[in-house]
């Protein structure tokens, strides 16, 4: 998605993709650790938390998305799928970039 993200606590930022768009703020940055932002759309408050953890194969990336309410199944749903289909894709992401 297009965003104008920095790894700045405090930063607000928006992701924006062909269905719309996600207003954001950084929370907590850790380098190399963890990165945690705000989610807010379409009646969504949420939370956003990568976590990267050392292994002796390589890195373990953990994403937890945080803060759906028991109402919002349809959010849950939409999430859950949208997360899928990014995190299928993060492999061939990164390998373009190394």
């Amino acid at each position: 998605m297009s965003n104008d993200f920095q790894p700045d606590v405090g930063h607000r930022f928006r992701f924006s993709a062909d269905w719309g768009s996600v207003e954001c703020a950084v929370t907590e940055v850790e380098p190399q650790k963890t990165l945690a932002y705000t989610w807010d759309a379409m009646g969504l408050e949420s939370t956003v938390t990568w976590t990267l953890t050392a292994t002796g194969a390589g890195t373990h990336l953990r994403m937890e998305q945080a803060g759906f309410r028991a109402d919002q199944n349809q959010a849950y749903n939409g999430a859950k799928l949208g997360w899928q289909q990014f995190l299928g894709k993060l492999e061939d992401v990164v390998a373009k970039i190394g």
